[in-house]
């Protein structure tokens, strides 16, 4: 399946698969309410006109869910991986736009939302997960609703909310490694139809997994977290139509640095690596919202604050090897606060409008130390401050034309602004012991508007069936590099990223919600692409970012559900995508380790000819699950899946590349009429060897020479059990 003909030729094979029916609801089947629109109550996900995917608590816990990485795999065209460099870096590519970087100051592709409230950075994203109501995924720009730095899509993580009647549970597992999970979870009235409480707490000692051959040690990649959670939710007054919910969590995570392989020593397929210094990793923040609610007239009122604080040390071993070559340690802060009232009201039963004002403001803080071979070659620090401020003002509506019919607008305008204080790295002017910046040699202040705009039609033709098709435009923030590495270049101002997007999908259901087919065929076309450039020089890496092209990425989606007769629900999915550049206005093309790539600065074919970073051309899978209610109302399920994602390129040279990937996981679970559950599961059962990233090094005998590399490994095989009691 190597053009869109070809998977297009598949899509009536894969849409009438297993067309029979089940008796019993399968977990797989259960219907998900997801909150994408918006508006005062929750839709389900077959009649919104996104194209999305979505979890509720009982499917997270089937696919033994624990981060937003473990559903890497599990969905077309999306890429959710964790950089490797400093643990928890979100480096999401959501169709084919994607980011490659530790950078604080770098905005992602794909915005993560906790409660409504947006996670600022791509720092402490990925981290466990627990006590969840759901997660959606929404794929395409969702500017409109959710603004800036979501061109590629957006998460929704919900963590449930405290409930009206006394419910409980505790789970523990164990994993390969000697990877352990405690969690608990309480929840319940306070006072009688006045005060609901809620407090869960989470807790993962990880023995570590991987080898490093440079001292034996055997049990490399250990680490701690910790998680607690407390909610309140309080009903105003007696009429019953206002409430509020406040929610607060604290998390702390620690451990050993980066296992990074060097492809100029050990094959890209092992597991082999060898570090001397293996580093440091301490993660500590606190993410509180209070959510406001009120039926106003006709409509419903909405208030989200948020509030988050994060701050990440680490220390490195970027050569990868077993030499003294290039070492790094760094500290990130983070400090933001948002804001959101909007109002949802349904006119007459012709317009469902929804209006809104957003503010978000940030302070981010970093500081990078550099060793490099020892001292004698570069011994230096830099990094930086930004400061931004964004305004919105973002209008909704859905107009039922007829019965069947729905015109769908909006628009979103924006202003932000941001002021930076740089230290480039060779300045030696900060310091990460103390966390302070003290000589600054760039300081600027930049001021962007955005007009996000959509436009499109959802039809009906019959109440099993949805038809859509839209335009909407999204954008990635301006900003400037607090990585600035190379005094010759300025650390900005870049300019935002825009992106126009055409979409048309259609959802399927048949034999009541037995059989579930979601398609969409979409053309993404970007506008000043926003991209880091990493490259060996100076006897370390260099990155620039940039406004590097224009480019144009098409592709297509497919999911399928569908019972098996009784017992059996199988699951497909496929996506394919095809990215072009239209317009080159950086040399990206320039490898320093090659020297056929000609001198830096020449624009030329080569560079059109290059496959666009983070772009994984095909991805599929298939997913069996079987599901039997036995004797004295024990119930057994077991799962087995399969899912390929493509080789992508990592650097926008192509020099560095993500290995593609077979993954199979398998479980089966007893439930048992107490409501406790016994799991036994496999993870990458193939031990398929994956890559947080693939950041060239130079080409010299310090590195290791040709092929040297600095490439984060991801776990392989991961054997587990759990134990979960619902009380």
């Amino acid at each position: 399946m190597k053009s869109l003909k070809q998977f297009i030729a598949m899509l009536p094979v894969l849409l009438f698969a297993g067309v029979t029916t089940a008796q019993d609801r399968s977990i797989i089947l259960e219907e998900v309410l997801v909150t994408a629109t918006k508006k005062a109550k929750a839709e389900e996900l077959q009649d919104v006109a996104i194209a999305a995917t979505a979890f509720n608590e009982n499917q997270l816990e089937l696919l033994q869910f624990r981060d937003l990485q473990s559903l890497s795999y599990t969905i077309p065209n999306i890429a959710m991986d964790d950089i490797g460099t400093t643990k928890g870096v979100a480096n999401f590519s959501f169709r084919g736009l994607g980011v490659n970087s530790s950078i604080p100051s770098i905005d992602p592709t794909v915005g993560v939302f906790v409660d409504g409230v947006y996670l600022g950075t791509n720092g402490g994203v990925i981290f466990d997960q627990f006590d969840l109501e759901g997660i959606e995924i929404l794929r395409g720009p969702q500017g409109v609703l959710f603004g800036k730095n979501v061109t590629g899509g957006a998460v929704l993580i919900n963590t449930k909310s405290p409930t009206p009647e006394f419910e409980g549970s505790a789970k523990a597992s164990m994993e390969s490694g000697s990877n352990k999970t405690y969690q608990v979870s309480l929840s319940g009235p306070l006072k009688e139809d006045r005060l609901l409480g809620k407090f869960a707490a989470y807790y993962n000692d990880d023995g570590g997994y991987f080898k490093n051959l440079a001292n034996g040690n055997s049990e490399f990649g250990k680490s701690k977290t910790t998680l607690l959670r407390g909610a309140l939710t309080y009903f105003i007054g007696n009429e019953g139509n206002s409430d509020i919910t406040l929610k607060y969590e604290r998390g702390k995570s620690y451990g050993d640095g980066p296992a990074a392989q060097n492809h100029a020593i050990y094959d890209r397929d092992t597991f082999d690596f060898a570090v001397n210094n293996e580093g440091r990793q301490h993660n500590e923040w606190e993410l509180a919202s209070a959510t406001y609610t009120r039926d106003i007239g006709d409509g419903t009122l909405t208030n989200i604050t948020g509030y988050r604080n994060y701050e990440a040390s680490s220390d490195g071993d970027i050569d990868a090897s077993a030499a003294n070559g290039f070492h790094s340690d760094a500290f990130s802060a983070s400090e933001q606060f948002s804001n959101e009232l909007r109002y949802n009201i349904l006119i007459n039963d012709f317009i469902d409008l929804t209006a809104g004002l957003y503010l978000f403001q940030q302070d981010q803080f970093y500081a990078e130390h550099r060793l490099v071979a020892g001292g004698a070659v570069q011994n230096s620090t830099g990094g930086g401050e930004i400061k931004s401020s964004t305004k919105a003002l973002f209008l909704s509506a859905d107009w039922n034309l007829t019965d069947s019919v729905t015109l769908i607008t909006g628009l979103r305008v924006s202003k932000e602004v941001k002021d930076a204080k740089i230290a480039t790295i060779p300045s030696n002017g900060c310091s990460v012991p103390a966390e302070q910046c003290y000589s600054f040699n760039f300081s600027d202040r930049d001021t962007w508007s955005n007009f996000s705009p959509k436009v499109g039609v959802q039809w009906f033709p019959n109440e099993d069936t949805q038809l859509y098709a839209t335009l909407t435009r999204g954008y990635r923030s301006g900003g400037y590099n607090v990585r600035n590495t190379d005094p010759a270049l300025s650390p900005g101002p870049f300019d935002e990223e825009e992106q126009t997007s055409a979409e048309i999908g259609a959802k399927l259901s048949a034999n009541d919600g037995r059989v579930k087919a979601n398609v969409a065929v979409f053309r993404n076309s970007i506008d000043d692409m926003q991209r880091e450039l990493n490259l060996p020089g100076a006897g370390s890496v260099t990155q620039n970012i940039t406004n590097s092209a224009d480019a144009t990425i098409t592709g297509a989606e497919i999911e399928v559900i569908a019972a098996l007769g009784d017992q059996f629900v199988l699951g497909l999915n496929g996506g394919y995508l095809d990215g072009d550049y239209d317009r080159i206005k950086t040399d990206i093309s320039f490898d320093p380790n090659n020297a056929a790539s000609g001198p830096q600065g020449t624009i030329n074919s080569d560079d059109k000819k290059l496959a666009l970073p983070r772009l994984a051309e095909v991805t599929y899978g298939a997913n069996l699950t079987w599901q039997n209610q036995l004797e004295q109302g024990h119930n057994l399920l077991a799962r087995v899946s399969f899912n390929h994602r493509d080789e992508s390129a990592y650097t926008d040279n192509n020099a560095g590349i993500l290995n593609a990937a077979d993954m199979v996981d398998a479980l089966v679970s007893l439930n048992t009429r107490d409501d406790i559950t016994f799991s036994v599961y496999g993870k990458n059962l193939k031990d398929e060897v994956t890559h947080g990233g693939d950041t060239q090094l130079p080409n010299i005998g310090l590195f290791g020479g040709a092929g040297a590399s600095f490439s984060p490994l991801s776990k392989g095989k991961v054997l587990g059990a759990s134990v979960q009691v619902n009380f």
